[in-house]
């Protein structure tokens, strides 16, 4: 156990890192399977999963000494060269997700910006012009650099910032009206989370993704679906749209992909895959130890069925919220799918949450009053149980 206290650690990291994040008072030092440490020894069951990156928990079978081998091996070398762990991942992720080409990122904020330049790069071999329009919904979420911002349908994350880059225009998600209504012969892709997950976790409806996907077809626009939070597995199929029987032109991956080591990744079709020498690039993205990380989780999901496995137990999760929601009157709707869940509470969230960490229970929010829940997609249905006890007592502490 280390000398130094918590609280050093936490005054150190204050008057070091940039004020950027609203931490919780926890320094977390191990993890193991879906349970975290902090530095005081004190046991969390992880139910955020590092906003759903740590898909296989902490220290999965095999994971650690794929990892170990490849830095024995190579660490990075420039996309100047060929190196097979980006063979096999790229070719993997081909095979689990139907699309033609890959191209490996280093996050998925990265992903968002090279899809759309990927379909910005589309409609300019069309027709040559460089006035096209990308069609973003309000309430998404797609990340923080400025063209990831600039289609993030949300105010407080523009506003600071502006002026956005140009070309964006906003619609209602789950309203094909909107969308239709956007729709003009500059547009040249529309671009949504399958599950808008910051914004609520709110799912896409079958009818609403479906009739998008023949807007696009009707009129030669690109059809953009973010699975970085909802991708790999986390809904029970490999991407989410999979659930729906809709495929994009270009999809963006990333936060489970690599299992706690920063790779991400946009996808498209052969139609799509507009970009040539020299139109985009990357120094570290899909370096050889990112991608024996993609390559080794890729492996996992098929060998130990990690997919039916969170079938099975997505279905008890989301029984379990909903018996929880009837129980209480502060919890005002509830919605997701598989192992991705929000729980909409007319409460102050971090209320909750905040009593769940002393509880050794740890929770994120979404939007302005959602409990979210994204556990790392190994846990069982005793974990769910747990988490459930957990969660009770904290709403029985003079909530509702």
């Amino acid at each position: 156990m280390s000398s130094t206290s918590k609280q050093e650690y936490m005054d150190q990291a204050e008057e070091a890192i940039l004020h950027t994040y609203q931490r919780f008072p926890v320094v977390l030092d191990r993890g193991e399977g879906v349970y975290l440490y902090d530095t005081d020894g004190k046991k969390y069951l992880d139910f955020a999963a590092g906003i759903a990156v740590c898909g296989l928990g902490y220290h999965y079978p095999g994971f650690d000494e794929a990892l170990k081998a490849q830095t024995e091996k190579l660490l990075h070398v420039s996309n100047l060269f060929y190196h097979v762990p980006a063979v096999h991942a790229a070719q993997k992720l081909k095979k689990v997700s139907g699309m033609d080409r890959v191209f490996f990122t280093n996050s998925g904020t990265e992903a968002i910006e090279g899809a759309i330049k990927l379909a910005r790069k589309y409609a300019y071999l069309k027709d040559g012009k460089n006035d096209h329009e990308i069609i973003a919904m309000n309430h998404s979420f797609h990340g923080r650099s400025m063209g990831a911002l600039s289609v993030t349908g949300n105010e407080k994350y523009q506003k600071p910032f502006r002026p956005m880059i140009g070309g964006v225009v906003f619609a209602d998600f789950n309203d094909l009206d909107s969308v239709k209504a956007k729709i003009n012969e500059k547009t040249c892709a529309i671009i949504m989370e399958t599950i808008q997950g910051e914004g609520g976790i709110y799912p896409a409806s079958e009818t609403f993704l479906k009739d998008v996907r023949k807007l696009c077809d009707a009129h030669d626009i690109l059809l953009i679906l973010d699975e970085i939070q909802c991708g790999m597995g986390r809904t029970g199929a490999m991407f989410c749209w999979q659930n729906y029987g809709v495929k994009p032109d270009i999809m963006t991956v990333a936060k489970a992909l690599g299992g706690g080591v920063p790779v991400g990744a946009f996808l498209c079709t052969e139609k799509a895959a507009a970009m040539g020498a020299g139109d985009h690039g990357t120094t570290y993205g899909g370096n050889p130890f990112v991608c024996a990380a993609a390559d080794k989780v890729l492996d996992i999901f098929e060998q130990d069925h990690i997919l039916e496995h969170v079938r099975e137990v997505g279905a008890y999760l989301d029984a379990r919220l909903e018996e929880l929601s009837a129980q209480y009157d502060c919890i005002t709707a509830h919605r997701g799918m598989g192992l991705m869940q929000g729980l909409e509470l007319n409460i102050a969230p971090q209320t909750v949450i905040n009593r769940a960490l002393q509880q050794g229970l740890i929770l994120i929010s979404a939007g302005t009053n959602v409990l979210r829940f994204v556990p790392p997609l190994i846990i069982t249905n005793d974990h769910v149980d747990e988490m459930i006890e957990k969660l009770k007592r904290c709403f029985s502490a003079n909530l509702g």
